[in-house]
């Protein structure tokens, strides 16, 4: 699975030294679209270490307090943002514009190249 894509070697240097990781929002956001071997993929996702799913009372206090309002990036993106935000040390990967300069911002995006 993820055999392919600009970023196959990222990705298995991370599985293989358990240093990925992902949030249930967004398994729930892949299996809202096709995927290959639909299953097993999702049963792959689901083995992953998951970030814990803040509350929505939190995330909208870290809105507020960080002032995450109009920056273009949706109600999943600041999810994944708070919980980050609550594990030290986790960073979010993502080649999405928007939701890159607020990770930048936050001290929190992965670098990559």
């Amino acid at each position: 699975m993820f055999r392919k894509g600009r970023f196959k070697a990222e990705i298995g240097t991370l599985v293989t030294n358990n240093e990925l990781c992902t949030h249930p929002h967004v398994i729930a956001e892949l299996a809202c679209g096709t995927l290959p071997a639909r299953q097993k993929t999702l049963a792959y996702l689901d083995q992953l270490t998951t970030l814990p799913i803040v509350n929505l009372t939190d995330v909208r206090f870290i809105i507020e307090a960080r002032s995450l309002w109009s920056k273009g990036i949706g109600l999943t993106d600041l999810h994944l943002i708070a919980s980050c935000l609550t594990m030290p040390g986790t960073q979010i990967w993502t080649i999405d514009g928007p939701l890159g300069k607020v990770t930048e911002s936050l001290g929190i995006r992965a670098k990559f190249t």
